[in-house]
């Protein structure tokens, strides 16, 4: 993964023309970074994501909009937490990383504490700036404290910015990422499920910010490093008094390493793409309201493959349109990525169907068959009470 570099112009002009003339990218989040991550064969997440389509838009005119989102009272109580952990400039948070990462060190007094102002024009500046605080406060050898800085990386070929809640730089030279978060830590622990995808976020910030370590160390000539444990900063039990413990992202960070290595490049999903193929909406002068037919927007929408599983429900703006086109094909991903993977060749629920009942054009030694037309008796032993089971196979005992 390197830092993100200028797109060749043929490349900017085909991504702008999916969009839609005069509708501005919509930037990549660590969130969507780590679900593009977990499903990195879906062609079409890449496609739409690289080009910066908002796919909440897209799947409201298809007609088949995303039903979960973060509440505006989650939101503006993040917001009020957040705000609260980084105040009397974030002095709190810098004795939680002592506390948690370096215990027995002392809390540095504000004087001794960067805060490098990161404001810049547009992103490039942003993440432009923020390499540089990070190499200056590396070289200085002191505590340093970067408030939303913005990373640069590069993904399938498309450049993308994440922002993490805070870096701290340690005298030592190494680089904690803090992820902040509203949910609770009850004594000592919290939601697993929602400490797995803090975890996964951060680790899509850890990759982000090794290269921009690369570039520090060979600049400053001192070692500089960023630590395989992020800290995640959590309201303690019922009282809004932030607590931190540390979370280890390698196996997170080797995943999403992985699985982003393995896209396809955006350039080359563009070009297999019909010409005139465009996700455009058509949005009247309000920025709302779509006018382009939504037959066409699906055509267009279908003109680039899916990988849909059952997770892309709490992942994907589009997954309820990938869903009904799935179930309509009758296709056996929609009953998970398990299932697929135990029904072998059968690509469809018709096919898992007729197998089951005996049909012929199976192959009977198919392992995946045998299971089926075995489960299929089982059932049917049930239901009637009759002991009707598949006989042995030859050189087998029978069931006793």
């Amino acid at each position: 993964m390197n830092v993100s570099r200028e797109s060749p112009p043929s490349l900017r002009q085909r991504l702008t023309e999916l969009r839609g003339p005069g509708v501005r990218p919509r930037s990549l989040d660590a969130r969507a970074l780590a679900a593009l991550a977990a499903n990195p064969g879906c062609r079409r997440r890449a496609l739409l994501d690289g080009a910066g389509v908002d796919k909440g838009a897209l799947a409201r005119a298809l007609g088949s909009p995303a039903a979960y989102g973060q509440s505006q009272f989650a939101l503006a109580r993040g917001n009020s937490f957040e705000a609260r952990v980084k105040a009397d400039g974030g002095i709190e948070l810098l004795r939680l990383v002592c506390e948690r990462l370096a215990p027995g060190t002392a809390v540095p007094e504000d004087g001794a504490v960067a805060r490098p102002d990161l404001s810049a024009a547009g992103p490039e500046g942003r993440a432009a700036r923020t390499a540089l605080a990070l190499r200056e406060a590396t070289a200085a050898g002191g505590w340093a404290l970067l408030d939303h800085p913005l990373l640069a990386m590069e993904v399938a070929g498309s450049p993308a910015y994440v922002e993490p809640d805070a870096v701290v730089v340690h005298p030592d030279g190494s680089w904690t990422v803090v992820e902040i978060k509203s949910f609770p830590m009850i004594d000592g622990s919290a939601d697993a499920a929602k400490v797995g995808a803090a975890a996964r976020q951060a680790a899509v910030y850890v990759l982000a910010l090794e290269a921009v370590a690369e570039h520090t160390a060979a600049h400053t000539g001192r070692p500089a490093r960023v630590r395989d444990r992020a800290l995640l900063v959590c309201p303690k039990d019922f009282s809004n008094l932030p607590t931190a413990a540390t979370v280890d992202v390698r196996k997170q960070l080797a995943t999403t390493r992985r699985q982003l290595t393995r896209l396809t490049r955006v350039e080359e999903i563009a070009a297999a793409l019909p010409a005139g193929t465009t996700f455009d909406l058509g949005l009247t002068d309000d920025g709302r309201t779509a006018t382009r037919p939504a037959d066409e927007l699906t055509e267009a929408v279908e003109a680039v493959s899916a990988a849909y599983a059952p997770e892309c429900l709490a992942a994907c703006e589009l997954a309820f349109h990938c869903r009904k086109r799935s179930r309509q094909d009758g296709a056996v991903e929609a009953l998970g990525r398990g299932a697929r993977g135990e029904l072998g060749g059968l690509r469809t629920v018709e096919e898992a169907l007729a197998a089951a009942a005996g049909e012929p054009g199976a192959d009977p030694d198919d392992p995946a068959v045998r299971a089926l037309r075995t489960a299929a008796a089982l059932r049917a032993a049930a239901l009637t009470g009759a002991p009707t089971l598949p006989a042995p196979r030859t050189g087998e005992d029978a069931c006793r």
